[in-house]
């Protein structure tokens, strides 16, 4: 009995496999990279950098993680938890989006790409680990990356497009 099921769960998954959740982006999907050393973010998809835009990351470099993410967690008007301010407030610091990524082991509720409501933070180093864009740029980012893309946040000298043929979001 036993081996009918393992047998079973074989030829499911070699008909239509689980790709794990950590793999590399392919060329062709969208990709977003965010360099802390320049305070930018690039935006890959069908394997080119289509827009390379200024980000607000933290005021220290151990606040924005470092690494290969996932997006896990994406909302309009996001409601700001700590202050209690709803969506869509004047006064809500996340901005008009939200696109949440699982960060040192979170589920994409704490770390993010946002937009903002203090337009002048974006490109400094002045967040308490997420990433600011201007609500204009945070919006159409929204709108093309959909759950599941990959985002690689670092602090390096590399321009985006050797980043993204090193992951894989660029032909080589």
């Amino acid at each position: 009995m036993k081996v009918r099921i393992l047998l079973t769960i074989f030829i499911l998954l070699s008909i239509n496999p689980v790709w794990p959740i950590g793999r590399n982006p392919v060329i062709g999907d969208p990709f977003i990279i965010v360099n802390k050393a320049k305070n930018e973010l690039a935006f890959i998809k069908g394997g080119k950098v289509q827009e390379v835009m200024k980000a607000g990351t933290g005021k220290s470099n151990d606040l924005t993680p470092e690494g290969l993410f996932t997006v896990t967690v994406k909302a309009k008007n996001p409601y700001y938890r700590k202050k209690n301010i709803p969506g869509g407030d004047p006064r809500n610091p996340l901005g008009t989006r939200w696109i949440g990524f699982d960060a040192r082991g979170t589920n994409g509720r704490i770390y993010g790409v946002h937009g903002t409501n203090q337009p002048w933070t974006v490109g400094k180093y002045i967040s308490q680990g997420c990433i600011r864009l201007l609500n204009p740029k945070v919006e159409k980012l929204y709108d093309q990356v959909p759950i599941g893309t990959k985002i690689l946040v670092v602090n390096t000298k590399k321009d985006f497009v050797t980043l993204g043929k090193e992951y894989g979001a660029i032909k080589r």
